[in-house]
């Protein structure tokens, strides 16, 4: 049901919501752990348990938080609530970690995942010596072995329309060599501040399986020294589809701030 439009009396919804992804193995649903996705259908099927799924924007790996994640489920008629009171009620059912900000109607061809026209992520890494108890699972805590502005060089290189399967990982889904790794990335910039903690924001019209922690690891060896320009230029030009980059950074630092959609990005 969720790749399809909903029955013809059934009203599909668009969730936008946040979770704290330390303790979850992602969104996507799996066998034997906790996501985002089996909290959020537990919710819902506890409030209409005609309710079989619910789809995401994308999915998210193990410990990546999110700001701005959208979601969209399909309601029967019988569960006749309103938008906030499907917000309230599955705030009231979801754990602390995971918060809906906004819940709205939306058309039958709506969907969170084929809709989305672009992503907005972020990328913590803390250069201090010391890292804060409070961002403990949240950043990358690295020493760089250069200063910020070797690495906003590196991340430079990833601007623009680039053949990117060397900074993804294969999802062994069989799927993995003839998949669509041509991406544009229209923003790829650094930010610093004077406590030692840099936000590397990364927007694109699409991502593929780890591509912005590859990107963030391998533009970190650049900016060390053990990878150079040329081999990340090779690399993006896409010419030996076995070449991967050479390091992909751990996912504490990794944040979904937002989706963007034809109609705008994702609510406030």
């Amino acid at each position: 049901m969720a790749d399809n439009p909903p029955l013809a009396d059934w009203q599909r919804y668009r969730l936008d919501l946040a979770y704290d992804g330390r303790g979850l193995a992602g969104w996507q649903s799996q066998v034997g752990v906790v996501t985002v996705q089996d909290l959020l259908l537990a919710a819902l099927q506890s409030i209409s348990p005609q309710i079989k799924e619910v789809q995401g924007s994308g999915r998210t790996d193990a410990g990546v938080s999110a700001e701005r994640q959208v979601a969209h489920f399909d309601a029967p008629p019988e569960a006749s609530l309103t938008e906030d009171q499907w917000r309230r009620a599955l705030n009231s059912r979801l754990p602390p970690s995971v918060r809906i900000w906004a819940c709205r109607k939306v058309a039958h061809d709506f969907h969170a995942r084929f809709s989305a026209v672009g992503k907005h992520y972020r990328y913590d890494l803390f250069d201090g010596e010391v890292l804060p108890p409070w961002l403990l699972g949240l950043a990358w805590h690295h020493r760089l072995r250069a200063g910020p502005e070797a690495l906003a060089e590196a991340l430079a290189l990833y601007c623009g329309t680039h053949d990117f399967r060397a900074f993804s990982a294969n999802r062994g889904d069989g799927r993995d060599a003839t998949r669509n790794s041509i991406r544009t990335l229209s923003r790829v910039e650094l930010e610093s501040d004077p406590d030692g903690l840099l936000h590397l924001h990364v927007s694109g019209n699409g991502f593929l399986y780890k591509m912005v922690r590859f990107l963030v690891g391998t533009a970190v060896y650049v900016a060390e020294g053990r990878c150079s320009t040329d081999e990340v230029r090779t690399l993006l030009a896409g010419v030996d589809p076995s070449q991967k980059a050479p390091y992909c950074a751990p996912p504490d630092g990794l944040r979904l701030m937002s989706v963007a959609y034809p109609d705008g990005p994702t609510l406030a």
